[in-house]
């Protein structure tokens, strides 16, 4: 800026400060050192500036996310006040402005804009369609977008990847896989969006199938794409494919990246491998508010309670400023090692000395420590004064600590709130009737059994998940659709035998077992 500058002055002192081509080049050089005040003091002093100077400044206040800016210039552009020589927007012009409507998430600007086009032209420009279709699809227009899509002559990669994503971003992975699947030529981009759209709706085996495709198509990961799958491993107990990503990370130089390392930090941690994480957590050289609450978090949920404080104090003294998920991990901490007095300090430190707003799931740790302190009425006064509404995890908090204390009375008051927010949960009514089990009240207990009988109330099956050969195995209580279902039950009833005979079946069966898994 500073040359700049100096090569400005001998072009006023030359009366060349209204050349448009000149004027055109120093806005870039604006635009690339993000300097858009001077820019805009060049832009305003020509007194009849043409469409290359007006693209230039429109593509230059794009870049420096300027949109709003952009399109006002844009409408200027349009009502330009030389009738004689009138300034029409170009295939340089539509792009960028475009892409504004994107940015500021305008679906009405950019179907005028979309309007202006077809008026204007050129329609059929690659780069523009593409434009089009981002812009829909940030805007959750698919229709358009499809419309758009569908309309085109040429379609790159870039057209097919905007379209994925719109319908990931919405959740339709059945017609984001299908469009997937017809892609013609699929980039490390496509796969990552796959890949970030199971995990984000909960479908992690899905997830790791296809990271596993891409792999088996010699589709190498990136930073991306490792990032968006190893949470599918923490939440499916997929160590060995976690241990494989950090490998190659490791392989690759991208393990020093802080968001990977603390991707791989979460997977270890959930995975049940705390130490591992707590090494990793040691040698990483930047951390962020990130890695400090995420390691906090795992230590809490591995009930090492004093170390996840005294993390935390490291925390403090390293200067790094705490989140709200970091005293979540505190709270959890403190909530299942019994530090209930730690924890009502760390609730209240959170609003005074870090100006953090709790959320209902710090509500839910301080309910869960009164509740297990038997501090009942407080904890029914805690929720009765929260801000804001309160959820079926709050009231059975509740009820669970009631049954740990035998409170009746606040029992019911929980259930009461839980049978609006869960009216068909089983788990509520047979915790209800333990209490009144455990009180001696049998009338209660029958009445429970009667609600639930007449609800035809059914329990949630239960479901378990192991890793054999890299493949995450899914097993649900009652299902029998497994192809080697007949050898699990064959086993199961040769060990109820206990018969010294079965030893050789036991083999066979565990045998035809594994090669079905593989």
């Amino acid at each position: 800026m500073e040359r700049l500058k100096k090569i400005h002055a001998p072009i006023v002192k030359l009366s060349l400060s209204q050349s448009n081509f000149l004027l055109t080049k120093m806005v870039d050089v604006c635009d690339s050192s993000g300097n858009m005040e001077y820019a805009s003091l060049l832009f305003n002093q020509v007194v009849e500036p043409n469409g290359f100077l007006y693209n230039a400044m429109i593509r230059a206040y794009t870049h420096n996310h300027k949109f709003s800016v952009a399109v006002v210039l844009y409408k200027k552009m349009l009502r330009h006040p030389q009738a004689e020589n009138p300034i029409f927007p170009d295939k340089f012009t539509f792009p960028f402005v475009i892409k504004c409507c994107a940015g500021l998430l305008c679906h009405f600007l950019g179907q005028q804009v979309h309007a202006q086009l077809c008026k204007f032209g050129p329609k059929s420009l690659l780069i523009i369609e593409n434009a089009l279709i981002d812009m829909y699809t940030k805007c959750d227009n698919l229709t358009d977008a499809h419309k758009v899509f569908e309309d085109m002559t040429e379609r790159n990669a870039i057209s097919w990847n905007s379209m994925l994503s719109g319908h990931v971003r919405l959740g339709q992975m059945r017609k984001a896989r299908a469009m997937f699947e017809d892609m013609p030529n699929k980039t490390i981009v496509s796969w990552t969006t796959m890949i970030s759209g199971y995990a984000r709706i909960g479908c992690y085996v899905d997830a790791l199938d296809v990271f596993r495709l891409m792999q088996m198509v010699g589709i190498e990961p990136d930073e991306i794409s490792i990032v968006s799958v190893l949470p599918a491993c923490a939440q499916l107990g997929a160590l060995e494919v976690g241990k494989w990503i950090h490998m190659y990370a490791d392989k690759n130089g991208l393990s020093c990246k802080t968001n990977i390392c603390n991707a791989l930090i979460e997977m270890y941690a959930k995975c049940g491998c705390i130490d591992q994480a707590r090494k990793l957590f040691d040698k990483m050289v930047d951390r962020d508010v990130i890695s400090w609450s995420t390691m906090i978090g795992g230590l809490a949920n591995h009930g090492k309670a004093r170390e996840a404080i005294k993390l935390f104090q490291d925390m403090q003294r390293t200067k790094v400023q705490p989140n709200g998920i970091t005293f979540l991990g505190i709270l959890s901490a403190c909530t299942h090692a019994g530090l209930w007095d730690e924890g009502l300090k760390y609730f209240d430190s959170m609003r005074k000395d870090y100006h953090i707003e709790p959320e209902i799931e710090h509500y839910g740790c301080l309910v869960d420590i009164l509740g297990r302190s038997g501090r009942l009425v407080p904890a029914l006064d805690t929720i009765k004064k929260m801000p804001m509404k309160q959820d079926s995890k709050i009231w059975g908090s509740l009820l669970s600590s009631c049954r740990n204390h035998c409170n009746l009375e606040i029992a019911v008051i929980a259930m009461e709130h839980l049978q609006e927010y869960e009216p068909d949960d089983t788990g509520n009514y047979v915790l209800l009737s333990n209490i009144y089990a455990d009180l001696g009240k049998w009338e209660g207990v029958s009445r429970m059994r009667k609600l639930i009988r007449s609800k035809k109330m059914k329990k949630t099956p239960g479901c378990s998940l192991i890793e054999v050969n890299n493949v995450v195995q899914e097993f649900v209580s009652g299902d029998d659709s497994k192809p080697f279902s007949k050898d699990i039950f064959w086993m199961l009833e040769l060990l109820a035998l206990h018969h010294d005979r079965t030893e050789g079946l036991l083999e066979v069966a565990g045998e035809n077992i594994r090669q079905h898994l593989c």
